[in-house]
């Protein structure tokens, strides 16, 4: 790794969403010599990837030009996957490997969807719901098929709607909430109309498609292929052929990078105080590793991070009353969608939890923690690291991911090496274990 390939800033910023952007924008406002890594080719996280055709589209144009015209240096294309030191970050490119070093570091890493196991759910074009609405994105023709969009968050709605929208029949909607939850969770939107009026405009534009509440995927079906599921709807199970299941659960932080610097979590959340500054000193964190709080609280939360950490607290200080409006939507949409607790007996015995290492719910139920299931399954040892079975096996058998080591994301052997190969021996964690 050569001299020439590392990069310095005041304020780096690592994801691209609309946390990031703000952050972006707001830090490079005060002055400050800004960095923003994302691993897509693009800024705009999944929630602006491509071009939206609803009403986020003018949003998302107007972060995009003020970030273009902000100053700020866009790595896309780049991950990061290890802090080798204090104020440094190591990154992987297409074709390099390079250091980011900085004065304050502002981590806006987004979530992911939560995937629970059931019988079938391996089977090919069984795919998460946000994962579906970004392969029609990127060109996955959907045009005529039958797609069931099932599981929980206010995110199915959009996605059913975009799909129809690009000619997928939608025969239903299965939401694992109840009408009751449901009923609380608009009373908690009066003080917010633009989001009610939002969710009936989706309604609207589904409105020849079942929306069942208390209603889940009990199991799919297919030889080579998805070709049906099986619906509890109210207590009564359903046969429904379909060509594609998009079914999440909502969604999961993504606190790997934090809890590898060091941040302090708390109930799966990275901790920060009303500057968004973490328990770790320099760091800031803003958008869904905080709480799954939507668009609104991520840009607030990424511009009072972005103001606090180019030393402008005044600023940021004038936001906080905005944030507090989006953490009481957060706090009203983490009750209604809730995971039920027959979600957890969905899978079989031969059900496969852990995807990339083919390890079935049997032979978990055998173990004691995470721990003892990488010990002894290599659950979570495969290419997603635990992102998709971690967060499934801490709904079903409540255990806790001890630790992150890095490298964050797989990365390639030759990095590796040459990382490894620097003199100090600290640096050969990250070829680590367990």
């Amino acid at each position: 790794m050569s001299r020439d390939s590392q990069e310095r800033f005041d304020v780096l910023v690592v994801g691209g969403g609309p946390a990031g952007m703000a952050a972006a924008v707001c830090a490079s406002e005060c002055g400050a010599s800004v960095g923003i890594v994302d691993d897509n080719v693009a800024v705009g996280g999944q929630i602006w990837r491509g071009k939206p055709a609803d009403t986020r589209s003018k949003q998302s144009a107007e972060w995009r030009e003020r970030l273009q015209s902000s100053g700020a240096k866009i790595l896309c294309g780049k991950r990061i996957l290890h802090q080798p030191e204090a104020d440094v970050l190591l990154a992987e490119g297409d074709d390099d490997l390079f250091e980011i070093r900085y004065k304050n570091l502002i981590l806006a890493t987004g979530a992911r969807e939560r995937f629970l196991p059931f019988p079938g759910w391996t089977l090919p074009n069984v795919l998460g719901a946000g994962g579906l609405q970004a392969m029609v994105k990127s060109g996955l023709p959907i045009r005529g098929k039958r797609v069931v969009v099932a599981g929980t968050g206010p995110l199915l709605l959009a996605v059913a709607v975009y799909l129809h929208q690009h000619g997928a029949e939608i025969p239903i909607v299965c939401e694992q909430a109840s009408w009751k939850s449901l009923a609380r969770f608009s009373v908690a939107l009066l003080p917010q109309p633009a989001k009610i009026l939002e969710g009936l405009h989706l309604k609207r534009e589904l409105a020849a498609a079942p929306f069942a509440t208390s209603s889940w995927v009990r199991a799919a079906h297919g030889k080579n292929a998805l070709e049906s599921i099986t619906v509890s709807r109210d207590g009564k199970l359903t046969t429904i052929p379909c060509d594609y299941l998009a079914c999440g659960f909502h969604l999961v932080p993504n606190i790997e990078l934090p809890v590898l610097i060091g941040c302090g979590v708390h109930r799966g959340f990275v901790q920060v105080n009303e500057f968004q500054q973490t328990t770790v000193p320099k760091v800031f964190c803003a958008g869904e590793p905080t709480r799954i709080g939507g668009v609104e609280s991520a840009l607030v939360e990424g511009q009072i991070a972005g103001f606090a950490s180019a030393g402008n607290h005044d600023r940021a200080k004038e936001l906080f009353s905005r944030r507090d409006r989006t953490r009481k939507f957060s706090a009203a949409m983490q009750r209604a969608f809730c995971l039920r607790p027959e979600l957890r007996t969905l899978a079989s015995p031969e059900t496969i939890v852990c995807r990339c290492e083919d390890v079935t719910y049997s032979r978990l139920q055998q173990q004691t923690s995470w721990r003892s299931a990488k010990l002894y399954t290599r659950c979570g040892m495969g290419p997603c690291q635990g992102r998709i079975c971690g967060p499934a096996t801490q709904f079903l058998f409540k255990w806790n991911p001890e630790s992150v080591r890095p490298p964050v994301f797989p990365a390639r052997v030759e990095n590796l090496a040459a990382f490894a190969s620097r003199p100090d021996p600290e640096h050969s964690a990250v070829t680590g274990g367990l």
